[in-house]
């Protein structure tokens, strides 16, 4: 089973405090974002911070993903030939990924594993082209700077994103790739946040990047299978071994059907539980 991601937090690079407190939150994963949460004249200044901080600090079971500045700025290369062999550094992320091509770039640079912004309405058109990309292990919806350039209004049910959002997750299922949704930008909001991680739980991503420690709790719990999902996928398994030991192709479960299709899913349910519940150890 993957590593969880159910909480991804987004740190400024910049910001030492940030950086500190990031070593005893329980996010499954962190963020370090040396793009949009860090100004033109801090660039330098946090890419160095950065390095020294990953160099000497112990962040422990935490997927540690750098977001780097796209090639095409002044700062791009310097993250890249800084980060690119960073012993502490598992991830690195780039930002408005539009096509392949811009993957092939990073790639050249780094043997690191690769994870994609999608971002811009021409990334989303080419989600399949890039999450089938041999470097690629990642993706990450940049729902903010989508809803931006589709000049999309705020709605709780997110109607005008769901184009977008639905085919990068179709695109990185097909090629069994870890996705990762969008922000929620009301931090203090915890009704809508909790709605919009079950909206994104239910259409099937993996977990949903955050921009304040207050949503850490909301996001494990509802991408972390509920103690009734696992109770049931164990009484699935159960059912179902019991009826092709008698010979039967299907077994039936308080009056419905169980068959090899659900037992797959229950242990992929049983799998993620344990592999969360690894994470505590």
């Amino acid at each position: 089973m993957a590593r969880p991601v159910r909480s991804v937090l987004y740190i400024p690079a910049s910001k030492e405090r940030a950086l500190e407190k990031a070593r005893d939150l329980p996010t499954d994963a962190i963020i370090f974002d040396l793009e949009d949460a860090v100004s033109p004249e801090e660039k330098e200044r946090a890419r160095a911070l950065l390095a020294e901080e990953l160099r000497l600090q112990d962040f422990g079971a935490r997927l540690r993903i750098v977001r780097v500045n796209g090639l095409e700025t002044p700062w791009g290369a310097a993250d890249l030939e800084v980060f690119g062999g960073h012993p502490g550094v598992e991830v690195l992320l780039v930002p408005k990924v539009n096509a392949p091509a811009d993957l092939d770039a990073v790639a050249a640079l780094t043997a690191k594993p690769i994870w994609a912004m999608l971002e811009t309405a021409q990334g989303c058109l080419n989600a399949g082209a890039i999450a089938a990309h041999p470097r690629l292990e990642g993706m990450v919806m940049g729902t903010n700077d989508l809803a931006k350039e589709l000049g999309a209004r705020f709605r709780a049910d997110r109607l005008p994103l769901l184009a977008g959002l639905g085919a990068c997750l179709l695109a990185a299922r097909a090629a069994g790739k870890v996705i990762v949704d969008g922000v929620y930008n009301a931090f203090k909001d915890d009704a809508g946040l909790r709605a919009e991680c079950e909206q994104g739980r239910d259409m099937g991503f993996d977990g949903k990047t955050l921009i304040h420690p207050a949503q850490l709790a909301i996001a494990n719990e509802v991408f972390a299978p509920s103690d009734e999902e696992v109770t049931l996928a164990r009484r699935m398994i159960e059912a179902y071994r019991a009826a092709r030991a008698e010979g039967q192709g299907v077994a039936v479960m308080d009056g419905r059907i169980v068959e090899n299709m659900h037992v797959a899913n229950a242990a992929t349910i049983l799998a993620r539980a344990e592999a969360i519940a690894a994470l505590a150890v």
